[in-house]
């Protein structure tokens, strides 16, 4: 059944980066792939907020350490309790991007993403979540897209990202933070 799933996933996506005007989602995919190693999107993030206030830039700090945790867990804990193949050994020739060598399952790119939006929503509110949804959802569909992850590796970290996150909520809120 997950495989089931996988492959019907993979062929809608094929159906996209065939497309007649696939360079747009091979080019935003791309890049959010590209962006989301090491979690490089959501330190910038990070920085960018922490320039716009004392109090951002506290948050800032914050963040980093906590992205700096999930990682840690997800990579070092999580993904070595799986020994999940990747949809393909190096990626698809057709995207050049850095093929992990850590288990496919589950994905750390939608989790951290994922992580990350879960805590700045309880930060910033609702007002912000379509923002932080959005990134969360480009960069997590792009392991997909760029055929790194499975689908369900991607709907896994989604997972592991919001229950983190709501965890990291739960201890930043007791800490009065």
């Amino acid at each position: 059944m997950i495989e089931r799933f996988d492959h019907s996933v993979d062929q809608s996506l094929e159906r996209l980066r065939t497309a007649r005007w696939h360079r747009v989602p091979d080019h935003v995919f791309r890049t959010a792939s590209v962006l989301g190693d090491f979690s490089l999107v959501w330190h910038l993030t990070a920085a960018l907020r922490g320039l716009t206030s004392d109090h951002h830039a506290n948050q800032a700090m914050i963040l980093w350490l906590l992205v700096a945790l999930e990682s840690l867990v997800v990579n070092q804990g999580i993904k070595r309790l799986f020994r999940r193949q990747r949809p393909m050994v190096s990626g698809d020739p057709r995207y050049t991007v850095r093929t992990p060598s850590t288990s496919s399952f589950p994905s750390g790119h939608a989790s951290s993403a994922f992580f990350v939006a879960t805590v700045l929503i309880g930060w910033d509110g609702w007002a912000w979540a379509p923002l932080w949804l959005s990134l969360a959802v480009v960069v997590a569909c792009s392991r997909a897209y760029v055929r790194i992850h499975h689908a369900t590796d991607v709907l896994g970290g989604i997972v592991v990202g919001v229950v983190l996150g709501v965890i990291a909520r739960v201890v930043l809120a007791s800490l009065g933070v």
